[in-house]
């Protein structure tokens, strides 16, 4: 965990890519990403159940257990804990630590497009990091998701949850530079989404940004590319990508 913890450097940031299932992990290990993320919309749509919903918690679990078979470092995407009781979350995030999890990512969301207030959700970063101290907690705050953008409760809410134990925040939608730097200026490595066309990986280092998520960007393309290669294939053209061979697949797998 200590390397996953090193690999968040202000200025030089880590860049996460995000899977699904084991497949899709295992051939982005092989491209030489030495840490992955979990996509909680991705898993949650593999298991046809909504987006972070308590009954996709089985399957979270499952999968990190699976990536964690591979030479990568596996920070896990929790949703909101999937509980409001912060036990119940510590449970899960030691659940994780023993499958062999470098880090979750536990987010202020809340079903119905609301946050939790600040202190709540630094009650649950408190009783995950004093369970599972050496765990990477990812604090993530929906400010620019599902609340009014306004830099400074995104501010508010980093610095209570740096000062209840997060090890990194995640503001997703932050984009604007000053904006950025005003939450970097925080003190505690930040992670951002890359939203294309928005931002660059270099444009964000130059703003001392620590981790780069890709979300459920991969998810989403992957998506598209298997329906854009069913619909060449229907009208006479060729599929977009070369995809990897199947003996290549088979290669990755157990």
């Amino acid at each position: 965990m200590d390397e996953f913890r090193a690999l968040h450097v202000p200025g030089n940031p880590l860049l996460l890519p995000n899977a699904w299932e084991f497949g899709v992990g295992a051939f982005l290990a092989a491209q030489g990403f030495r840490a992955l993320g979990t996509t909680s919309l991705g898993v949650s749509a593999a298991a046809g159940e909504p987006d972070g919903a308590p009954s996709t918690r089985d399957a979270t679990v499952a999968l990190a257990r699976r990536l964690a078979r591979l030479d990568a470092l596996v920070s896990v995407d929790i949703a909101d804990g999937f509980s409001a009781d912060p036990a119940e979350v510590a449970d899960l995030a030691a659940e994780l630590a023993d499958a062999g999890a470098a880090g979750v990512n536990l987010e202020d969301g809340r079903a119905g497009g609301s946050l939790a207030p600040a202190e709540v959700h630094a009650t649950l970063v408190e009783a995950v990091k004093a369970r599972v101290p050496d765990l990477f907690v990812n604090a993530r705050t929906d400010t620019h998701w599902l609340g009014d953008r306004s830099i400074a409760e995104a501010e508010r809410r980093v610095r209570a949850y740096a000062a209840a134990g997060a090890d990194g925040v995640f503001v997703p939608g932050l984009a604007a530079p000053a904006d950025v730097e005003r939450v970097v200026a925080a003190g505690i490595p930040v992670n951002l989404l890359f939203l294309p066309g928005k931002v660059t990986v270099a444009g964000l280092a130059e703003l001392g940004v620590a981790r780069v998520s890709l979300g459920s960007l991969p998810y989403r393309v992957a998506l598209a590319a298997a329906a854009e290669t069913a619909l060449a294939v229907r009208d006479g053209r060729e599929p977009p990508l070369r995809p990897p061979s199947y003996a290549d697949v088979v290669a990755l797998l157990p």
